[in-house]
C-alpha cells in the first residue's frame, strides 16, 4: 500500500481544492429567501394567542408529503450535532470556512420546512416539538473517522438526501411541497458535488487510502434515521411511501460517484487498493 497520509497533511494538501471549490460552490448556488415559500397569508393564531389549536382536518397534504417533510424538519433540527461532527475535521481555513457555508444553507431548510409546516397547519405542531426534543435529546455523533472516509460520507449523504427530495417532488399532491422539494434537493445536490470533488482530489493524492475509505464507507452507510410519534422508524416510512428505500441505494448513491470517481478504470491502486476496488465489485455499472 502507498504510504498514508495523516489527517493534517491532507488537510493542507487538499486546501486548495477546498478554496477552489468554495468559490466554485458560491457562484453556483442560486440566491434564495425561506419566506418566499410560505404562504404566510394562510397563517393564522393557536388558542394559547386566542385563536384555535390544531386538528388532523386542518392538514391539506397527504400522507406522502407529511411525512417526507416531518422526517426533513427533525434531521434538520440536528443540525449543531452535525456541525460539531463536522468541525472536529474540517477545523482550519477553506475548510472551515465551508463548514459555515454549508451549515447556513442546511438551516436555511429547517427554517422554510418548519415555518411551511406552521403556517400551513400540515401537522401537528405539539407532536412536531415532541418529536424535536426527543431526536435533538438523543443527539447524534459519528465513529472516529479519518479525513478520506468523512469526504466519502458526506458525498454520499448529500447524494442521498437530494434523492429524498427530489422523489418527494415527484410524489407530491401539492405545488408548493413540490416547489420545496425541489428547491432543497438543489442545494443538496450542489452540496454532494462539493463533497464528491473534494473524495476526487483525495484519490488522486491519496489513490489506495481514498479508495480503502470509500468501500468502508459503503459498507457502512445509512441515512440519519429519525423515530416518529407512533414508533416507527423515517427508514421504514419513507420506504413504504416510496420517498428513499435503502434498497435502492446502490442504483441511485453509490454507482453514480463510484463512475464519477473511475473507480472501476484507474490505474494508479496497488494491491491494497485492488482489494478494497474488489470490494466495490458489485457496484460495477
Amino acid at each position: 500500500m502507498q504510504n498514508a497520509l495523516a489527517d493534517r497533511d491532507l488537510l493542507v494538501s487538499l486546501a486548495d481544492v477546498v478554496e477552489e471549490n468554495l468559490v466554485r460552490h458560491i457562484a453556483a448556488a442560486a440566491e434564495w429567501q425561506p419566506h418566499d415559500y410560505v404562504p404566510w397569508d394562510d397563517g393564522r393564531n393557536f388558542a394559547f394567542m386566542g385563536g384555535t389549536d390544531w386538528e388532523p382536518e386542518q392538514s391539506e397534504l397527504s400522507e406522502v408529503a407529511k411525512t417526507a417533510l416531518t422526517v426533513g424538519v427533525l434531521i434538520a433540527d440536528n443540525l449543531p450535532a452535525y456541525h460539531r461532527e463536522l468541525g472536529k475535521y474540517l477545523n482550519r481555513g477553506p475548510w472551515w470556512r465551508w463548514v459555515g457555508r454549508w451549515t447556513a444553507e442546511e438551516n436555511r431548510h429547517e427554517i422554510l420546512i418548519r415555518n411551511y409546516l406552521m403556517v400551513s397547519r400540515a401537522v401537528d405542531p405539539i407532536a412536531l416539538e415532541r418529536m424535536r426534543m426527543a431526536h435533538m435529546t438523543a443527539g447524534f455523533r459519528r465513529p472516529a473517522m479519518h479525513l478520506p472516509d468523512v469526504i466519502a460520507t458526506l458525498a454520499f449523504e448529500e447524494t442521498a438526501a437530494a434523492v429524498r427530495h427530489r422523489t418527494t417532488a415527484r410524489l407530491a399532491d401539492n405545488v408548493i411541497v413540490a416547489t420545496i422539494a425541489d428547491r432543497l434537493a438543489a442545494d443538496d445536490e450542489l452540496q454532494a458535488v462539493f463533497f464528491a470533488n473534494l473524495v476526487s482530489a483525495a484519490l488522486d493524492l491519496a489513490p489506495d487510502q481514498t479508495v480503502r475509505a470509500i468501500a468502508d464507507r459503503v459498507a457502512d452507510f445509512h441515512v440519519p434515521v429519525v423515530e416518529l410519534a407512533d414508533g416507527r422508524t423515517s427508514t421504514e416510512v419513507l420506504a413504504e411511501a416510496g420517498i428513499y428505500d435503502p434498497a435502492r441505494e446502490p442504483e441511485l448513491v453509490f454507482t453514480p460517484l463510484l463512475e464519477q470517481w473511475n473507480i472501476f478504470t484507474r490505474t494508479d491502486f496497488t494491491e491494497a487498493g485492488e482489494k478494497a476496488r474488489a470490494e466495490l465489485a458489485h457496484l460495477r455499472p
